[in-house]
């Protein structure tokens, strides 16, 4: 028998923020892009900020983002526990922006290499919120 379809169970620190089935999902794990389809190899591995982007069974996408975590794929089901995770129509783009520009003025203001890591990471954050949003809207 052909499986067309998975479990994905997403949970945050804070609420669950998805439970249903899905065709297929992108992630950024640890060593890069994750494509996990239905029958998928089993796998535990970090997550690394960034979005998932998942096809649910109707064929519906939907964009969230993640601020790192764990993934573990089992034969039928997928669970991901999440640090942070805002599905794409619940971001303040505001807020987005705001850190996006306060990051790239302490970059530009860094005195050392620990200020310009952290500065870089918070950037790095606030693009992929924004990349979020973008790709909502597309799609809705």
């Amino acid at each position: 028998m052909v499986l067309n379809t998975f479990c994905l169970d997403l949970v945050s620190a804070e609420k669950k923020i998805f439970f249903g089935l899905v065709k297929k999902i992108q992630v950024t794990g640890s060593e890069g892009e994750l494509g996990i389809h239905p029958g998928h190899t089993p796998l535990l591995t970090s997550i690394k900020p960034g979005m998932i982007h998942l096809v649910k069974q109707c064929g519906k996408e939907e964009f969230i983002y993640l601020s790192g975590g764990i993934l573990e794929v089992q034969p039928t089901m997928v669970t991901i526990l999440a640090d942070t995770a805002i599905r794409g129509e619940d971001i303040d783009e505001v807020r987005a922006m705001d850190s996006k520009r306060k990051a790239e003025e302490h970059i530009k203001n860094s005195y050392g290499n620990i200020d310009y890591a952290q500065a870089s990471v918070k950037l790095a954050k606030a693009l992929e919120k924004l990349r979020v949003i973008e790709l909502t809207k597309k799609v809705m």
